[in-house]
This record gives C-alpha cells, structure tokens and sequence, in this order.
C-alpha cells in the first residue's frame, strides 16, 4: 500500500512540476494572489494569465543560451 500511495506522490509532482519547478511555483503564486485578491472584492481574473505569461517569457529567457559577444 505503501508503495503505491509514494508512486502516486511521485506522478502528481512528476506532473506538476515536470521540468522546471519554477513555472510550477509562478502558478502557484499566481493562482494565490489572484485567489486573495477576489476574496477582498477586488476584480482579479486578469492575474493569472498575466504572471503566467510572464513566467513563460522568463522561462524561454533561462532556456535559451546566451551568444557570447
């Protein structure tokens, strides 16, 4: 039983997380402060595809080599 509730641990952080933790925790980050914001009333649907774009263009940033100058 053990072993199937720590594979399954591992799946789902496998999934979540994949290749790059910190598109994982900008998610996460956004989802929370957009959760945050509209539980005080503020209007917050545009968070979360601003900071996940946001961390997108940052995570190509970090993939991408830099050409030597």
């Amino acid at each position: 039983m053990k072993n199937r509730v720590v594979s399954f641990g591992r799946f789902w952080w496998d999934f979540v997380v994949g290749d790059d933790w910190r598109l994982a925790a900008g998610a996460l980050v956004a989802l929370a402060t957009a959760g945050l914001l509209a539980h005080a009333g503020v209007t917050a649907w545009w968070i979360t595809p601003t900071v996940v774009i946001a961390v997108l263009v940052a995570s190509l940033s970090w993939a991408t080599p830099r050409r030597p100058t």
